[in-house]
């Protein structure tokens, strides 16, 4: 009877340490919508907002849009896809002046 219980208790952690592993890595948009979650958050806190003013304002301030990359921002993005596609001379510089076009402000 022990080694049942034994061997129950040794099935239920290994199945709980598996359900560890499979956790998945947020991917980017998620990480990105959690740091806009506590953003808005800390702002209305700082407000010291409640009830359906701190409800309003959450919703205005997460659906509000990213400002626009500035110019420094989508060169950095555009030079760093080249250095990844390995891009030289010409090649390079078509490709940024693409990417740069397609990437306006």
């Amino acid at each position: 009877m022990k080694a049942v219980i034994a061997l129950v208790a040794f099935a239920f952690a290994a199945s709980s340490a598996l359900a560890v592993e499979e956790k998945k890595e947020p991917s980017a948009a998620q990480k990105a919508q959690q740091e806009k979650m506590k953003t808005c958050n800390a702002e209305a806190g700082e407000k010291a907002l409640k009830g359906d003013e701190r409800k309003k304002f959450m919703s205005e301030c997460l659906g509000a849009k990213a400002a626009p990359p500035t110019q420094q921002e989508k060169m950095k993005s555009c030079n760093a896809e080249a250095g990844t596609k390995q891009l030289k001379g010409d090649e390079r510089k078509k490709f940024m002046s693409e990417c740069l076009k397609a990437n306006p402000s």
